[in-house]
């Protein structure tokens, strides 16, 4: 069974997240919000880091309810910089809390996130036929588009590289490679 050439075959937890998540559209808002984190986490590190440690950022920031990660205050965010669980970059901790504030508004704006993050690529995923990993980009328009917009609405950590990687991971585009067994026309 051949996958995208990016999939680390040695490593479990990556082969399952490529077979049964990445590509595949979601549409549930704590999902959406809970990915953005995990994506801006990422920034210069390996999306392995991020996967081997996904159950220890869940724990740490409460399953990312939202309605509980706006009430964090100094002392959580100093927990937070000491939990092992999760990369204990300051910066990206608070990013975390101010992202939950600017989703608020935003579900409040737009009637849920999933909504608004959806009109970026017309509520339809992007379809690409990419035969080679080399030929996928790792930013587009819309991603730019995307970023600029995010950051507008008060997010941190959504540049268009980690835009990209969010909209490749939530199904807003679908860039399994044609050999891939996950690819379909």
């Amino acid at each position: 069974m051949e996958r995208c050439s990016w999939v680390k075959l040695t490593e479990p937890i990556y082969v399952k997240y490529h077979d049964e998540e990445w590509g595949i559209p979601v549409f549930d808002d704590q999902q959406l919000f809970e990915m953005l984190c995990l994506e801006g986490a990422q920034a210069g590190l390996n999306w392995l880091t991020i996967l081997k440690r996904r159950e220890g950022y869940r724990q740490a920031f409460d399953y990312f309810d939202v309605e509980k990660i706006v009430q964090y205050d100094e002392a959580k965010l100093e927990a937070l910089k000491q939990d092992e669980r999760i990369i204990r970059n300051r910066l990206k901790i608070a990013s975390v809390v101010t992202n939950a504030k600017s989703y608020v508004n935003i579900q409040q704006k737009h009637g849920s996130f999933s909504n608004y993050i959806w009109s970026f690529v017309e509520h339809k995923p992007i379809i690409n036929r990419w035969e080679r990993i080399e030929d996928v980009p790792v930013t587009t328009e819309i991603s730019d588009r995307m970023s600029k917009q995010l950051k507008k609405d008060g997010f941190k950590f959504v540049g268009s590289t980690i835009c990209y990687a969010y909209m490749q991971a939530v199904g807003l585009v679908k860039d399994h490679t044609t050999n891939c067994f996950c690819y379909k026309e």
